[in-house]
């Protein structure tokens, strides 16, 4: 299955505000890197007083290049779309400056326990330690001067990944859940498959006319980009089902062959998002293992 046309082309202005849309600054963080890309986005806004969507890392030079955006301007709220590192850390920090609450959809939580001997592969990539001021529902809106946010909880990429909806004006912030530039890394148990296409659906039915992710720019024809990314995660579903049924018994002797074509770099990465694949599979009765499922497990068709 062919991917989504994905837009390489982005320039990251470090350390300036870009404005992407009215009353909306996009400010990005310079952390480039294989799951980052040119780095996370922080968004401002809002006009005189504003809300900042994923204030990034502990990063000093951003912390000053959002300080240096928000010209004085007071800030009310911190949203977090999610509690991994690259987005959620220097809320601590811009809280401190600026007195805001923070808000997100909880605490870091992965979408299921852990098995025995199972160890999280992107422990050390979360935020453990950021618990929002006011913890969001789904559709709660928050609003601010000139501007108002809704949660769209978007669970799949985090048990507790959050989009926020830019009330008229018909733009979604989709953090780490749709991305311009590739597809989002679903990885056990942190991340789940299942919740994951739940999610993207939900968006499918929306109407949002741009996304704004947490990494790269903007996409900016969502309804025919959020089907492609919907075929391409099923395309590699059947990928999945082809290679047992070939007679690839682990996953390692899949991603060989469906991810022959990605840097061998990434292929950590890619085995983690087949075991979510196989994670759905088996929940829907496809495949069978000889135990739970995990990178090592042995699996056959049902």
């Amino acid at each position: 299955m062919d991917s989504p046309a994905f837009d390489l082309a982005f320039e990251p202005a470090y350390g300036q505000a870009v404005p992407v849309a009215s009353g909306v600054e996009r400010v990005t963080v310079n952390n480039p890197g294989p799951f980052t890309f040119f780095g996370t986005n922080s968004y401002i806004v809002g006009s005189s007083s504003v809300a900042v969507i994923d204030p990034g890392p502990e990063d000093e030079a951003h912390f000053q290049a959002l300080m240096a955006a928000l010209a004085g301007r007071a800030v009310t709220h911190i949203f977090v779309s999610h509690t991994h590192r690259d987005h959620s850390p220097l809320a601590r920090r811009l809280q401190a400056a600026t007195g805001a609450v923070t808000v997100g959809q909880g605490p870091h939580r992965p979408a299921r326990p852990l098995r025995d001997g199972e160890i999280n592969p992107f422990a050390e990539s979360s935020d453990l330690s950021f618990v929002p001021d006011i913890t969001l529902s789904d559709g709660e809106t928050l609003s601010g001067d000139g501007w108002a946010l809704t949660a769209v909880l978007t669970p799949g990429h985090t048990a507790n990944h959050a989009a926020f909806a830019l009330e008229g004006q018909d733009i979604l912030f989709t953090g780490d859940h749709v991305m311009a530039w590739s597809t989002s890394i679903v990885a056990p148990p942190d991340g789940s498959m299942a919740d994951y296409m739940a999610s993207l659906e939900r968006l499918i039915a929306r109407d949002d006319r741009l996304l704004l992710p947490g990494h790269g720019g903007p996409v900016t024809e969502p309804a025919g980009f959020l089907k492609a990314l919907k075929a391409h995660r099923l395309g590699r579903e059947q990928a999945v089902l082809a290679r047992v049924q070939a007679g690839d018994t682990q996953i390692a002797e899949m991603v060989k062959v469906i991810y022959r074509d990605t840097d061998p770099k990434l292929h950590g990465a890619a085995a983690l998002s087949v075991l979510a694949h196989i994670e759905n599979l088996m929940e829907r009765g496809e495949i069978a293992a000889d135990g739970p499922p995990s990178l090592a497990a042995t699996y056959r068709l049902l």
